[in-house]
C-alpha cells in the first residue's frame, strides 16, 4: 500500500528530530569531553584517592650551649575513620569503641562514623599508650576495615613558663602562632608526609597504600643562655611581686660585643604547653566570670613580648646618650671642675624646667658628677649647645629612629617630635630622656653599642641553624653599624657609668669584686598620667663589657617607692652577682 502524503511528512519530521536530537547529543558529549574533561577526570580521580596527611616533625628549639632543648616535637599519633569501609553492622560498635577509649562525645563520633565522606578524623595528637588500646581492640574484634591510626607530631616545651614571649607556641596544626616559633615557621616546619590509596567507587580498596615520607623541620640555636635567662626570670618575678608593679616589667641582657640576647624575660609570663588556658591561680579564679573578648585580651596581654613591643619614656638612663653626643661634640669633657651649676632649675624658652632635686640643688659640678646626681639642668644644658639638626643625627646613628631588626615578630618602633617641630622646650625634654618613647631593646642595642667602643650593634636572637637532613650547621652573622663615638669617648662615658654604681645613684647595683657601671632612670608613663616606669641599665665588667642589662618596671606601687636608685638598681646587681660568676666559668 503506497505510503501517504501525511505519514511521508509524519517520518521527515520525525527524521530530522532524531538527527537535531543526534546533534545536541553529540555536541554535548563533546562539550563534556573536551570542555569539562580534564575537570571531570580529576574529580573522578579525587574521589577514588585517599589521602591522608603525616605531620612533620618541626625542628628542635636549643639554647645557646646546646645542652639544653627550649622546644621539641615528640612522637604521638591521630586516628581517622573511612566511613564507606565500615560495614553498617560495625558503625555503632567502632562508634562506641573510639568514644570510649579516647573520651569523645558518642553521638558526635557515630555521625563522623556514618557519613559517606571518604574520610573522617576522630582524634589528633594522641599518645601512642591510647591508640595502643585502639589496637588492642580492634585485635580483639576482628573490626579493622575503616580505621586508621597514623603518625602524628606535637610540640613540647621542656621548662613550661621560660623566655615563654621569646619562643612563642604552635597551634594545633603545628604552625608557629607566636615568638621564634612563629617567626621562623619556614625554617621549623618540614613538610608533611601522606599516605595515599585508591579505592572504587564503595569506597573499597584497590591494591596497596602509597607511603610518601615527612621531611622534618630544620632546629634553631638560640643565644638565649639557659642558666642566664632563669637567673633573669627569678629576680624579674621577685621585682614585680616585691614593688607591687601593676603592669610587669621586662628585662634585657645582652653581650655588646656580638649583639647576642643572653636573655629576655616578661612578667608576668604564661606556660608554653597551655598558652590559651589561665596561668596564674588569680586569674583560674576569674576565668569563668569573663566574657570571651576578656579572655581573648588578657591572653594576648600574656603572650605580648614587652622587651620589644612596647614602648616608654627611658628617663634619665637616656642621658648617656646626651653624654655621649656632648662628649664626641667637644663640647665637654668627664672631669671639668665646676662646668656646670645645678640652681634646683633652667630656663628654656620661658618654661621653667626643674631638675629632680630642685628643693637642694646639686650646685658646682662636672659632668661625671653630673651623671652621678642625675642632674636635668646639665643634660639640658649640652642638649642646647648640641642643637636639634646635630643631636638628632646621634639620635639616628644610635638606632633610635628605626627598629633593631631582631627576629622577633611584633617590634615596635620609638615615638619622637619630628625634627622640624623640635623646639627648644622638646629638645630640653629629650636630653633628660622625657615626653618620647622608645622601646627597652631600643635603649639597651644604644647603651650596648657604647659598650662595643662606639661602633653600633644590631642584636642577634637565633645564633645559627641546622639543616636535620644534612646536618649542616649555617651561623647567623654578626651585624654591625656605623662608629657613633670614637673608642676613647666610649670609654669616658664607660668610667663615668662605674662612678654612677660606685658612688652615685646606682650604688644599690653594686657587686663584690666586680667593676659595675650603671645608670638609673625614673619617668612618668606618657599615656597613663600617675603611673611611674622605673628602670636601671647596667654594664660589668666596664673596663671589658662581658654583659648589659635593662631592667624595667612599669608602675611599681609598693613601699619602696618608683625611684630607679631604690627599685630597680637593686635587681640589676642581685642578677650580676649570679651571672658574672657564671660567665667567668665558661
Amino acid at each position: 500500500m503506497p505510503i501517504s502524503l501525511t505519514n511521508k511528512k509524519k517520518m521527515r519530521n520525525a527524521l530530522f528530530i532524531t538527527i537535531i536530537i543526534f546533534i545536541l547529543l553529540t555536541a554535548r558529549l563533546s562539550y563534556i569531553q573536551f570542555i569539562w574533561g580534564a575537570e571531570l577526570s580529576q574529580m573522578a580521580s579525587s574521589q577514588q584517592a585517599q589521602s591522608r596527611s603525616i605531620t612533620a616533625k618541626r625542628g628542635t628549639i636549643y639554647d645557646s650551649t646546646g645542652k639544653y632543648v627550649l622546644a621539641m616535637s615528640s612522637s604521638v599519633e591521630s586516628v581517622s575513620v573511612n566511613p564507606t569501609n565500615i560495614t553498617n553492622e560495625n558503625k555503632e560498635k567502632v562508634a562506641k569503641a573510639l568514644s570510649e577509649i579516647f573520651e569523645l562525645d558518642y553521638e558526635t563520633v557515630l555521625k563522623k562514623v556514618s557519613k559517606k565522606s571518604s574520610i573522617e578524623t576522630i582524634v589528633k595528637k594522641v599518645d601512642k599508650e591510647k591508640t595502643d588500646e585502639l589496637r588492642k581492640w580492634m585485635e580483639d574484634t576482628g573490626i579493622s576495615a575503616g580505621i586508621n591510626i597514623d603518625e602524628d607530631s606535637k610540640r613540647y616545651y621542656p621548662y613550661n613558663d621560660l623566655a615563654a614571649q621569646v619562643i612563642g607556641f604552635c597551634g594545633s596544626d603545628n604552625q608557629g602562632l607566636d615568638g621564634i616559633e612563629a617567626k621562623y615557621d619556614e625554617v621549623l616546619k618540614g613538610v608533611n608526609g601522606k599516605i595515599e590509596r585508591q579505592t572504587n567507587a564503595t569506597g573499597e580498596s584497590l591494591g596497596e597504600e602509597k607511603y610518601v615520607a615527612p621531611v622534618d623541620g630544620n632546629s634553631l640555636t638560640l643565644t638565649i643562655d639557659m642558666t642566664i635567662q632563669s637567673i633573669v626570670e627569678k629576680y624579674l618575678e621577685e621585682a614585680c611581686i616585691d614593688n607591687v608593679c601593676t603592669d610587669g616589667g621586662s628585662i634585657i641582657a645582652m653581650n655588646p660585643k656580638n649583639g647576642d640576647i643572653l636573655a629576655m624575660a616578661t612578667y608576668p609570663s604564661y606556660n608554653l604547653n597551655t598558652p590559651f588556658e589561665p596561668y596564674s591561680d588569680e586569674l583560674k579564679a576569674s576565668w569563668d566570670t569573663m566574657e570571651q573578648k576578656e579572655r581573648t585580651e588578657t591572653l594576648q596581654g600574656l603572650w605580648r613580648n614587652k622587651a620589644i613591643s612596647d614602648t616608654y619614656e627611658p628617663g634619665s638612663v637616656f642621658k648617656l646618650i646626651t653624654a655621649s653626643a656632648a662628649l664626641e661634640e667637644g663640647i665637654t669633657d668627664t672631669d671639668n671642675e665646676g662646668e656646670f651649676t645645678c640652681t634646683g632649675g633652667i630656663e628654656v624658652a620661658g618654661t621653667r624646667i626643674k631638675c629632680w632635686r630642685y628643693y637642694r640643688p646639686h650646685g658646682s659640678e662636672s659632668l661625671r658628677q653630673g651623671l652621678m646626681n642625675s642632674c636635668n639642668p646639665v643634660f639640658i644644658g649640652l642638649g642646647q649647645k648640641i642643637g636639634v639638626t646635630k643631636y638628632y643625627e646621634y639620635l639616628r646613628k644610635f638606632g633610635l629612629f628605626s627598629k633593631t631588626g631582631i627576629m622577633l615578630p611584633g617590634e615596635a618602633n620609638s615615638i619622637f617630635v619630628k625634627e622640624e617641630k623640635a623646639g627648644p622646650v622638646e629638645l630640653a625634654t629629650i636630653s633628660f630622656g622625657q615626653r618620647f618613647e622608645i622601646t627597652p631593646l631600643q635603649m639597651i642595642t644604644a647603651v650596648s653599642s657604647i659598650a662595643n667602643d662606639g661602633i653600633y650593634i644590631k642584636p642577634r636572637i637565633v645564633k645559627s641553624i641546622t639543616d636535620t637532613t644534612t646536618g649542616e650547621v649555617t651561623e647567623i652573622p654578626v651585624e654591625t653599624g656605623e662608629q657613633i663615638i670614637s673608642k676613647e669617648n666610649a670609654e669616658k662615658v664607660l668610667s663615668m657609668m662605674n662612678s654612677v654604681v660606685s658612688e652615685g645613684t646606682g650604688k644599690n647595683a653594686q657587686v663584690v669584686g666586680y667593676n659595675v657601671g650603671g645608670k638609673t632612670g625614673t619617668s612618668e608613663d606618657g599615656v597613663n598620667t600617675g603611673k611611674y616606669v622605673t628602670s636601671f641599665c647596667g654594664l660589668a665588667e666596664t673596663d671589658d663589657p662581658k654583659i648589659a642589662i635593662l631592667i624595667t618596671l612599669y608602675n611599681p606601687t609598693g613601699e619602696g617607692g618608683h625611684q630607679g636608685g631604690g627599685v630597680a638598681a637593686p635587681v640589676g646587681g642581685k642578677i650580676l652577682s649570679e651571672v658574672l660568676p657564671y660567665l667567668d666559668s665558661l
